[in-house]
C-alpha cells in the first residue's frame, strides 16, 4: 500500500494549533489539523474574549475560534474532527512520525503538538452550571469583569496566590480557600497574600456548593474540615485555582516532559527532543497559558517545521 506522506500534521485545535495551521498552509506545506474531542480548545469555554488584539469590541470564545478556523481553511487546511489517540514518533533526523485517529494511520513528516492544557476544577455539578456566569479558571483572563466586587479563589500553590494578588488589585475583597492550615506556594507568593490588605485567607476551608440566580453566582458556600461548620460568603466571582493538566496523555514516551507532563521546548524555539516534532501554545507553556502567546507560539512551531523541511531537500 502506498503511504501517503504529509508535511505537516497539526494535533489540536486552538490559537495555537489553528496559527500554526494558517503559517503552515501559506508556506505551501497543506497541512491537516487534527481538532481532537474539544475543537477550538479552551477558549470555546471562556465566554467574553477582551485582550486578544484586534478585536476591540470584543468576542466570544467560540467565535473567535470560528475565525481562526476559517482563516486556516482559506488557505487549503484540511481540518479532521477526529481524536488522535497514539503516536509513534520517528527519532531520525527525516524519518517518518505516524499517528493514529482510531484506526487510521497517518504519515508525516512533521507533527506540530498543540493539544493545549484542561483546568483542574473541583468536580462539583455546580462549577458546571455556573461555567461563564461566575466560575472561571483564569484570573487574568476574566478578572476585568469583577471589578469592584467580591470574589472567592479557591487554591493553597503558587497559581492561587498569583491570581488572588492580581484579583485584588481589581476586586472590592477576595476570599481565599485554603484545604489545609498552610500554603503551597513560595514564600514570595505566601509574602504578597499577607501583605494585601484586601485577601482574607481561610484556612480549613473548601468550598462545596455555589448558590446564585439566573445562572449567575451570587453565593459560595463552604465548609470548614476541622469544625464541619458550613457558612456562605456573598460573591460574584469563582475562581479554581488548583492548577492545569497538559494534555499530553498520548505522547508519554514518545516526546521528554517535564515532572507536570508539559512537552519541553528548546529555550526560544518550539522543537521537542524529536527532530521534526514540535510543540506550542499551553501543552509547553504553564507560564502565560494567554491566546495571544498560544497564537504565537503556532507561529513559531510552522516556521520551524518549514525550515526543518527546507534543510531536508
Amino acid at each position: 500500500m502506498e503511504q501517503n506522506i504529509l508535511d505537516c500534521v497539526i494535533v489540536g485545535s486552538g490559537p495555537s494549533g489553528f496559527t500554526a495551521a494558517i503559517y503552515a498552509a501559506r508556506a505551501d506545506l497543506k497541512p491537516e489539523l487534527y481538532t481532537g474531542l474539544e475543537p477550538g480548545g479552551q477558549l470555546t469555554t471562556t465566554t467574553e474574549v477582551d485582550n486578544f488584539p484586534g478585536y476591540p469590541a470584543g468576542i466570544t470564545g467560540p467565535e473567535m475560534m470560528m475565525d481562526l478556523q476559517k482563516q486556516a481553511e482559506r488557505f487549503d487546511t484540511k481540518v479532521h474532527y477526529e481524536l488522535i489517540t497514539k503516536a509513534e514518533f520517528s527519532h531520525e533526523i527525516g524519518g517518518v512520525h505516524k499517528l493514529y485517529a482510531g484506526n487510521k494511520e497517518i504519515f508525516a513528516k512533521t507533527v506540530i503538538i498543540s493539544t493545549g492544557a484542561t483546568a483542574k476544577y473541583l468536580g462539583l455539578d455546580d462549577e458546571k452550571k455556573y461555567a461563564g456566569g461566575g466560575v472561571s479558571a483564569c484570573a487574568t483572563c476574566d478578572g476585568f469583569f469583577y471589578k469592584g466586587k467580591d470574589v472567592v479563589v479557591v487554591g493553597a500553590g503558587d497559581t492561587a496566590a498569583e491570581e488572588a494578588t492580581y484579583l485584588a488589585k481589581l476586586c472590592r475583597k477576595v476570599t481565599m480557600l485554603v484545604r489545609k492550615d498552610v500554603f503551597r506556594a513560595s514564600k514570595a507568593m505566601i509574602h504578597r497574600v499577607e501583605n494585601t490588605p484586601n485577601i482574607e485567607v481561610k484556612f480549613h476551608h473548601e468550598l462545596i456548593g455555589i448558590e446564585g440566580a439566573n445562572n449567575l453566582v451570587e453565593k459560595a458556600v463552604m465548609i470548614n474540615n476541622q469544625t464541619q461548620e458550613k457558612s456562605t460568603v456573598d460573591v460574584e466571582g469563582i475562581f479554581i485555582a488548583i492548577g492545569h493538566k497538559p494534555n499530553t496523555d498520548v505522547f508519554v514516551g514518545q516526546v521528554d516532559l517535564d515532572e507536570n507532563g508539559y512537552i519541553i521546548t528548546e529555550k526560544g524555539s518550539t522543537k521537542t527532543n524529536l527532530p521534526g516534532v514540535f510543540a506550542a501554545g499551553d501543552v509547553q507553556d504553564h507560564i502565560y497559558r494567554q491566546a495571544i502567546t498560544a497564537a504565537g507560539s503556532g507561529c513559531m512551531a510552522a516556521m520551524d517545521a518549514e525550515k526543518y523541511l527546507a534543510e531536508l531537500e
